[in-house]
């Protein structure tokens, strides 16, 4: 039995000027046996599938895959080339399954829906007969002409997203399903009319909590096999099928994959408003005061969530914090190639008179030079060690630790979150030694902040991921009977 495995994963905030190149995707691509040998056992969807096709006894066939996680989007090009790219290898290696891990949300300007079209590729690729199962992120934007390809559809449970491998492995066990039995499922999308900022798509807050409890209880209790995926979508991705969606994969046929998902996203619809905001969002001077006055009595940090930066250079907090003197700060994997190369070249134990931060745009806040201390300096990777991604290899390129008054700063070249311990130990920090930390996650940073910290103060800014999305253009969404546009 021959496996074919392939991929391509970019969560894409569509106004954001960058946009990502072949070039991008290559640097983070792999290939063959080295796709196999690099995401065996880790968790990721990837490493669900490698490590599913082992122990069915599968031969694993790996195609292309590159991850790129949260950036802008991407050229049209790069969808094209990794699309055909695929589709070539599947015509190829002509396989006895195809597993896929497309986002969901990535956007290019030419596609209205680029995992729709990775898909029908693959499809026309391999033939009418051939299982072809996908496995999108939880923040995918997806309906059903998305999926029209594909003999089943899976998406992560979880956000934070420590379920990927499983993810992979739910995906798996459905493909190694149907080439056993000879039997395709119901697959079924259901809208139910909602966008949420990501900070609010967190699986544990309420009362989002209790709806994924429900679909859980219904795939319990059912007779026959039943998946329910439910996705928040991502509203930072201007497409017609923006937001949430409930994927369904019934084993008991198409009329059932679609009366469950209607009736799931019902109950999504009841609770919108509830849903959108569930917690309080703080303006940046009221979250940094907020923050100190609970530091007075904290054992643990306390987290500033930056949220509203997609692309790891906003500087608003930073700038707050400088300004007020705060002390004991800490400001993560702040993304400023250049900024790294200045201080490498001014090394270590040096002081220098360095513009830091928001070369993005101009939404990514005030780009200030600052007195700062040069800490350390050098090359820096790691594998992951937190639940998110665990295992995975992270290349943070040039970096420079950098103290500016009371606020230490570690500048990296390459794109990357700061959502666990990581992030200090890299660096020989101890996170101890803070009492405020910034972040710009949306929810992967709670896997470990919600016990590694005293207190999480979500803090919006204007950014390109703001928190008030009615403030936001939306040029492909059609915003009729979609909360918050419209009550629905």
């Amino acid at each position: 039995m021959k496996i074919a495995v392939s991929g391509f994963h970019l969560e894409s905030a569509s106004t954001l000027p960058r946009v990502s190149e072949i070039r991008d995707f290559e640097a983070n691509a792999v290939r063959g046996d080295a796709l196999v040998r690099d995401y065996a056992g880790t968790n990721t969807v990837p490493g669900g599938f490698v490590d599913a096709c082992r122990g069915a006894g599968a031969e694993v066939m790996g195609g292309v895959y590159s991850f790129l996680g949260a950036l802008g989007p991407a050229s049209d090009a790069a969808v094209d080339a990794y699309a055909k790219e695929i589709a070539a290898h599947f015509r190829q290696t002509r396989p006895d399954g195809v597993l896929l891990h497309l986002h969901g949300a990535t956007w290019a300007r030419g596609y209205p829906d680029v995992e729709g079209s990775f898909l029908e590729l693959a499809r026309d690729a391999i033939g009418a007969e051939v299982p072809l199962v996908v496995c999108f992120d939880y923040h995918g934007n997806i309906d059903g002409r998305t999926v029209e390809a594909a003999d089943a559809a899976f998406a992560y449970r979880k956000s934070p997203h420590t379920d990927m491998a499983d993810t992979g492995k739910r995906g798996a066990a459905c493909l190694f399903h149907m080439l056993a039995s000879g039997e395709r499922p119901g697959v079924a999308v259901a809208k139910p009319g909602l966008l949420v900022p990501s900070i609010f798509s967190a699986t544990s807050l309420q009362p989002l909590a209790d709806i994924l409890a429900d679909a859980r209880r219904r795939e319990d209790e059912s007779e026959t096999f039943l998946d329910i995926s439910v996705m928040a979508g991502f509203s930072y991705a201007d497409s017609h099928n923006t937001g949430f969606s409930v994927l369904v994969v019934a084993g008991a046929g198409q009329d059932s994959a679609e009366r469950v998902a209607a009736e799931v996203a019902a109950k999504i619809h009841a609770a919108r408003r509830e849903l959108y905001r569930p917690l309080p969002v703080y303006d940046v001077s009221g979250g940094v005061t907020r923050a100190r006055q609970i530091v007075k009595a904290a054992q643990k940090p306390v987290v500033l969530l930056e949220h509203a930066d997609r692309l790891n250079d906003s500087t608003y907090l930073m700038a707050e914090l400088v300004d007020r003197g705060v002390p004991r700060a800490a400001i993560p994997f702040l993304w400023d190639a250049e900024a790294a190369r200045a201080a490498h070249a001014a090394g270590a134990g040096t002081r220098m008179r360095l513009p830091i931060g928001a070369w993005s745009s101009p939404q990514a806040g005030p780009r200030r030079t600052y007195d700062c201390e040069i800490l350390q300096t050098g090359e820096k990777s790691y594998h992951i060690t937190g639940r998110v991604l665990q295992g995975q290899h992270v290349d943070l390129g040039l970096t420079a630790l950098l103290r500016i008054g009371g606020v230490e700063v570690s500048v990296v070249s390459n794109f990357a979150f700061a959502v666990d311990g990581d992030a200090f130990r890299v660096f020989g920090q101890d996170m101890s030694d803070y009492d405020i930390i910034v972040l710009r996650s949306k929810t992967h940073f709670r896997a470990f902040y919600e016990l590694a910290s005293e207190a999480i103060l979500i803090v919006d800014t204007p950014d390109h991921g703001r928190a008030d999305l009615t403030s936001l253009t939306y040029r492909n969404l059609d915003a009729a009977g979609v909360y918050p546009f419209s009550e629905g």
